[in-house]
């Protein structure tokens, strides 16, 4: 009877014996080290992949909102008698049927500064023969996306070539189609009516550019 006491007496010493030495034990200094590598490592690799799918979303929210736009702006273009107007006042037209057609995006036939309104801003501009409609809004990746949907080949006259301030160039596509492109928007701050985009734009008839 008592052998068998001490016996557990001395294995309740012996497991509390093991756990205090566990509970003393640590990591060494090397174990730390390799540790610290493994995380470096992997916020190495998941940084620059955050960032990445981070700008794509940007572009493709931007590039969404402008799809948006230009199936609300066709809609316009068949209630008004197939036509987007001409003149001056057909871009404030169309900017105020977009505007009540789609609220949760804003219209606009001015500029839009690079830093506002992340895609979310829409510029509008109607080019004076009516046979388009050119959309531009701006994207957090630094991107002003251009999307123009021209229902007959533009012919431009002064204030079309003025158009941007870039006088004496057309820097909108002319030929007939839908139409996708994109500029840097930091060249100048601006992505809109105020935005001189390049007539070098290589725009593509099949989607957004990459």
């Amino acid at each position: 009877m008592l052998s068998s006491l001490m016996r557990r007496l001395n294995q309740r010493r012996a497991a509390e014996f093991d756990a205090e030495g566990s509970a003393e034990a640590g990591f060494t200094l090397i174990e730390l080290m390799v540790v610290l590598l493994i995380l470096a490592i992997l916020l190495a690799i998941a940084i620059p992949t955050f960032l990445g799918v981070t700008k794509s979303a940007n572009d493709r929210a931007s590039q969404s909102n402008l799809n948006t736009a230009v199936t609300n702006a066709k809609a316009y273009y068949q209630q008004n008698g197939q036509s987007y107007g001409t003149g001056t006042t057909a871009a404030a037209a169309v900017q105020g049927a977009l505007s009540t057609q789609e609220p949760s995006l804003t219209f606009t036939t001015g500029t839009i500064t690079a830093g506002t309104g992340a895609g979310s801003i829409v510029s509008v501009y109607v080019p004076t023969d009516g046979n388009g409609v050119v959309l531009t809004a701006w994207s957090k990746a630094g991107w002003c996306w251009v999307l123009a949907d021209n229902t007959a080949t533009i012919v431009p006259v002064a204030a079309d070539l003025a158009y941007g301030g870039s006088a004496g160039t057309l820097n909108i596509p002319t030929a007939a189609g839908t139409k996708y492109g994109k500029v840097a928007a930091a060249t100048a701050g601006l992505c809109g009516a105020g935005q001189a985009l390049p007539n070098t734009i290589p725009y593509s008839s099949s989607g957004f550019p990459s």
